[in-house]
């Protein structure tokens, strides 16, 4: 069974400003995530909700970041597509997608 795709908030505008070849490179790897399969590369990111992944993109351009859940059985959720700057993921970045986490599981439990 294929998952849709659920972009959270403005997550797909961010992920649009990806360069092509790491735009196109998410694109197949959350394509593999629908399909109930691993990306090819992942970190669980358990500090900002139960289920988070972040899957782990490096072209050319720099080093992006697609942080998910599919752990629901509706949709695969993205919360947040970056481009990572520096060795560790910012406090901004993290904190957007716990703020975006929280707000999918209130909207879920309504």
């Amino acid at each position: 069974m294929t998952k849709p795709i659920s972009f959270v908030e403005n997550s797909l505008d961010d992920l649009r400003q990806f360069p092509d070849d790491a735009r196109k490179e998410a694109g197949y790897q959350l394509d593999k995530v629908q399909h109930g399969l691993e990306p090819n590369d992942w970190k669980p990111f358990t500090s900002i909700g139960f289920g988070v992944k972040e899957i782990r993109i490096r072209d050319k351009n720099g080093i992006y970041r697609v942080m998910y859940v599919a752990r629901f059985e509706e949709a695969v959720y993205v919360l947040h597509c970056f481009q990572k700057k520096t060795e560790t993921t910012s406090k901004k970045d993290v904190d957007l997608a716990k703020v975006r986490f929280k707000t999918l599981i209130q909207e879920r439990n309504k």
